[in-house]
């Protein structure tokens, strides 16, 4: 056990996405989430650093040659790096949604009008996966999980984490 007492803040969360000039207007237009800097793209096979740190974190028999990548800022600071898989091209599974496999099945943002916001992911292509649902009965404390137009979950809360959960017993 760590004899940290203080907890690490999240820097970023990474997603996988088929198309990352889409997705970064989705993100903009309907998430309200800022572009940092403009998509760059990696060539695993040029030699250069950034390539060879990619290929070290995904392995030299990846398979993977090129991939493009951007990061957004949310309103928080945590910011959301896209990564669209070039050669070979991203691929999409066929069930986004195994929620029993281990690893991060989805992320959360917050807005107030969690049905106004489930309603325009739908709009924008998008899915609701859920009712809008009130957490606790009798609290204002609403969820919805959606999904956006590439295949990530996304869940809609009506307050802050720490909001929802404190003084729950």
């Amino acid at each position: 056990m760590s004899a940290t007492t203080t907890p690490r803040a999240v820097t970023h969360i990474g997603i996988t996405v088929t198309d990352i000039e889409a997705a970064i207007r989705w993100y903009e237009d309907v998430m309200g989430f800022r572009l940092i800097g403009e998509p760059g793209e990696v060539d695993l096979n040029d030699g250069s650093h950034f390539a060879q740190v990619c290929t070290d974190i995904f392995g030299a028999d990846s398979g993977t040659n090129k991939l493009r990548l951007a990061h957004l800022s949310t309103a928080n600071g945590t910011a959301l790096e896209l990564f669209e898989y070039v050669d070979p091209p991203t691929e999409v599974p066929e069930n986004n949604f195994v929620y029993r496999q281990a690893g991060i099945n989805h992320f959360c943002v917050t807005d107030p009008d969690v049905a106004g916001l489930a309603r325009r992911i739908e709009e924008t292509g998008g899915k609701q996966r859920s009712e809008v649902w009130s957490l606790f009965e009798g609290q204002p404390y609403e969820i919805c999980y959606c999904e956006d137009p590439f295949g990530t979950i996304v869940e809609i809360y009506s307050h802050s984490h720490e909001q929802m959960f404190a003084n729950q017993g």
